[in-house]
């Protein structure tokens, strides 16, 4: 797969391969998501520090992606500030840039069509489903394979647990959910070891969106 960043590997998580289509009920906090997948590489690239479960930005240069630039660029650099207005409140922002850096890859193709054939909208198109699907299964392996939660890489434990906190069903079903209660309550503990505090934001944004119908767009 060509998706070289963490958002950008998280918007694809979000299909739905076997529809080809990526689903609404998928979709909800999804520009929350990116953010969060840009936040947690700062956060792995020491661009930030979320000691105590708030976040400051550490000082030094912006990173050469764009899109985690424009989240780098918001973060408090003289007081640490709790998560969730960085999660939260660019999020309508997020897809678009994610979204084109994708085309521009030539991972999606991005079609103008009308929803219920009434209200214009962009459709979008995985240009390579059998690589979304290794990606999901990739994800879903940190469970089902009984790995060591210390060993498995940044960008698949978040994956995976950021799935569960958006509740993707594309890659975790409500089966899942019952089934494995307990690793997957074990890999959110371990990514908060990581970055204290973001999941938990990402979460309370979701609801939040969720309860009036938000947090996706084009």
């Amino acid at each position: 797969m060509l998706a070289a960043t963490l958002p950008q590997q998280l918007y694809l998580l979000c299909y739905t391969v076997d529809k080809g289509k990526f689903q609404l009920d998928n979709l909800q906090g999804r520009g929350q998501l990116l953010r969060a997948g840009a936040l947690t590489e700062l956060a792995r690239d020491g661009r930030l520090d979320a000691a105590g479960g708030k976040v400051i930005r550490t000082p030094g240069t912006a990173p050469d992606d764009p899109f985690a630039a424009s989240v780098w660029a918001d973060l408090p650099d003289s007081k640490p500030k709790g998560w969730l207005q960085f999660v939260h409140n660019k999020a309508h922002t997020a897809e678009t840039p994610v979204r084109d850096q994708l085309a521009a890859a030539g991972e999606v193709t991005v079609s103008r069509g009308k929803v219920m054939g009434l209200i214009p909208a962009d459709r979008v198109t995985v240009t390579h489903p059998k690589e979304v699907h290794a990606l999901q299964e990739r994800v879903r392996a940190t469970v089902l394979d009984g790995t060591d939660p210390a060993s498995i890489p940044l960008e698949e434990l978040t994956m995976a647990v950021f799935a569960v906190e958006l509740e993707l069903t594309c890659v975790w079903s409500r089966s899942d959910l019952r089934t494995h209660k307990q690793p997957l309550k074990t890999l959110a503990g371990r990514y908060d070891e990581i970055v204290p505090g973001l999941r938990k934001a990402l979460r309370d944004s979701y609801l939040s969106s969720r309860a009036v119908g938000g947090g996706w767009s084009a």
